[in-house]
């Protein structure tokens, strides 16, 4: 009787790791994603002021 205790302990202990760990993967793709959003708005950010800067400096010229 007391190895089957211990092998219910053992089983929920992995399945809270494993759980975890998807938790973990979860929030990192989650992150990842609002970075890459974050990234695209910067670049196209970026990109129009770059576009401004080339004409007002074709006004000038």
């Amino acid at each position: 009787m007391h190895l089957l205790q211990e092998d219910l302990a053992r089983a929920h202990c992995r399945s809270k790791l494993k759980d975890a760990e998807q938790n973990r993967r979860f929030h990192l793709a989650a992150k990842m994603a609002r970075a890459q959003k974050h990234a695209e708005r910067a670049t196209a950010r970026a990109e129009r002021a770059s576009a401004k800067a080339r004409l007002t400096l074709a006004r000038l010229v």
